[in-house]
């Protein structure tokens, strides 16, 4: 376990290397000129040349990207190049944001998965039909539909919850929860939705094989062995998946944090982006890979503890 944990970091730490490169390469290629753009159209071409050589572009790509990776091998991500705040600065302020609702929908997603996808397996006939049924249909709608129906009718109709802003767990726990719980249910409505068929598929084949009826046959109740010894042995499949949504999750939360109002990391990625802000796009995606690739090796972890035939191998 020791070696395959070194293994994956070190797989890990080469994903991040060559993501970031590809990106500080692409950003160069993009054709927008970006001095121009902070300078402002009024500005004087003098006065863009002059800020384009206080950003150092105009020096060889080469050499910018060497010193780039220098200095972010030391942990300065730079500046920004529109507002000059320190590029971890301002991710220490998004990334909570960002993390809350993903973490949320990560954990709404496998407790109702769970459910659902339990009793489907278990309980044949039209239960396990309309649950196969609203899981197609929950994966088939987009999640900014399901964002902005969440907030007409919650939030606004209702007034149950609020439709924007943020609220730090420091603050207050409860507001927190409040503020993340309809972006939650928004992101959570995909990847619920696919972790679920999974798990009953990866159920009914466990319940076909021969330890479950000598485990029934030695008077062991049902919910014990569904519980204990079923969904434990379908388990592992259902949470490669779970992890593999984690991606998708990352993504749906550009759009879910526009609706709600939120200012996370998909939120100043895209803004980032459009103005051509280099360094702020390069730390949210040196971030955002760590944190995939950090999840990722958890989820294999997590498989290992679940399936001791991973461990042996």
């Amino acid at each position: 376990m020791v070696v395959f944990l070194i293994r994956r970091l070190l797989a890990g730490i080469l994903l991040v290397v060559l993501v970031a490169s590809a990106t500080y390469i692409m950003l160069n290629f993009t054709g927008s000129d970006v001095a121009r753009n902070i300078v402002g159209e009024t500005a004087t071409p003098e006065q863009a040349i002059a800020k384009a050589a206080e950003l150092g572009l105009d020096r060889p790509l080469g050499v910018r990207y060497l010193e780039w990776v220098g200095t972010t091998f030391h942990g300065d991500l730079g500046k920004s190049w529109f507002n000059n705040v320190p590029v971890s600065t301002t991710l220490l302020t998004a990334l909570p944001v960002t993390l809350s609702i993903i973490l949320g929908a990560l954990i709404l997603s496998a407790m109702v998965s769970v459910v659902l996808g339990s009793i489907a397996a278990v309980r044949a006939g039209w239960l396990d039909k309309s649950i196969q049924i609203g899981a197609v249909l929950a994966d088939s709608i987009p999640g900014f539909l399901v964002a902005l129906i969440l907030a007409m009718v919650v939030a606004v109709n209702f007034g149950w919850l609020p439709a924007t802003g943020y609220v730090t767990f420091q603050r207050s726990v409860v507001e927190w929860l409040r503020s993340i719980t309809l972006p939650s249910i928004a992101l959570a409505f995909g990847a619920t939705a696919a972790t679920t068929q999974q798990l009953r598929g990866s159920m009914l084949d466990v319940l076909s094989l021969d330890f479950v009826r000598t485990l029934r046959s030695r008077g062991l109740s049902n919910r014990r062995v569904i519980y204990k010894h079923v969904l434990r042995n379908a388990a592992p499949p259902a949470l490669t998946v779970l992890s593999l949504q984690f991606i998708g999750l990352v993504g749906g939360a550009v759009i879910v944090e526009k609706v709600f109002g939120l200012r996370g990391i998909g939120s100043i990625a895209t803004s980032a982006a459009v103005q051509g802000d280099a360094p702020v796009v390069l730390g949210v995606v040196i971030v955002m890979v760590v944190i995939v690739v950090t999840v990722n090796l958890i989820a294999d972890l997590a498989y290992g503890w679940l399936n001791p035939k991973v461990r042996a191998e």
